[in-house]
């Protein structure tokens, strides 16, 4: 007597195709007012929780400001590390032009991008048929 045994592994699903673009500009802050309302009055705070969001350590960005020089560091590399991340079409010398002259603004660009392109994993339970 011989049985035929077939498992079939459970595949994951993509609903949605990412973009290679930002999902939002730099200037979009009416697209999350209470993030960009955080960042205005309280900076350092909204970067901490911005780079945890990340995946980064909480103090990160705070190193930046012990640097004092004209270029960002930390925000130029988080801002390279994203497109990386996400596959985001982009050039270093924007990275280095919204981290030199547009902080908040690009922090607050990287805030919406983490909220939109992060994936909620489900486990499904696999079931003997």
């Amino acid at each position: 007597m011989t049985s035929k045994v077939i498992i079939n592994q459970p595949q994951h699903v993509m609903d949605k195709k990412e973009s290679d673009q930002w999902e939002s500009g730099i200037c979009d802050c009416c697209d999350d007012v209470p993030q960009c309302c955080f960042a205005f009055w309280c900076f350092p705070c909204f970067t901490c929780k911005t780079s945890r969001e990340y995946g980064q350590p909480l103090c990160l960005p705070l190193l930046e400001f012990l640097f004092g020089g004209l270029i960002g560091p930390i925000s130029m590399s988080m801002r390279v590390s994203m497109r990386e991340r996400y596959g985001i079409k982009d050039t270093m010398c924007r990275d280095c032009l919204y981290s030199t002259f547009c902080i908040p603004c690009s922090w607050c660009q990287m805030s919406r991008e983490i909220k939109r392109r992060k994936i909620q994993v489900l486990l499904v339970s696999a079931k003997n048929t």
